[in-house]
């Protein structure tokens, strides 16, 4: 595939999350996708893998945060998009706003969004997640 249809390829995708597609997000990834959000303590993080783990994920985050994504920038080189973009949203357990920046390191094989590698503002989420009478 060419560089562009990767870029097209990854377009779509995001079109899909924040449309809510799942039926179109689905077709667009590879069945054994893995899905990474490197952090610890966090209910997003961890690997995810399949379409049962991005379900899983996808799941998880609609319970956990509101959020709004806006990607600003797709580098690619062969298989290889990379995505930097901007994210706003709340912590549904504190009711607390972030914002933060986020890249996402992805691969695109055949058509298919084969590997995911989430870098997000993890202190931006971290201090929404916090309880207001948490301490520091």
């Amino acid at each position: 595939m060419s560089t562009e249809t990767n870029v097209q390829t990854v377009k779509d995708f995001f079109a899909a999350i924040g449309r809510g597609d799942r039926k179109a997000l689905l077709a667009l990834v590879a069945e054994d996708i893995e899905w990474i959000i490197p952090g610890e303590n966090w209910p997003l993080a961890g690997t995810h893998r399949g379409h049962d783990g991005l379900a899983d994920l996808l799941e998880t985050a609609s319970k956990t945060m509101e959020t709004s994504t806006e990607p600003r920038e797709f580098i690619a080189q062969g298989d290889r998009v990379l995505v930097a973009g901007f994210a706003t949203g709340k912590i549904k357990a504190t009711n607390k706003p972030f914002r933060g920046d986020w890249v996402f390191a992805m691969t695109v094989r055949s058509g298919k969004v084969t590997d995911i590698r989430e870098y997000v503002d993890t202190q931006a989420l971290a201090r929404a997640a916090r309880p207001s009478n948490a301490q520091p």
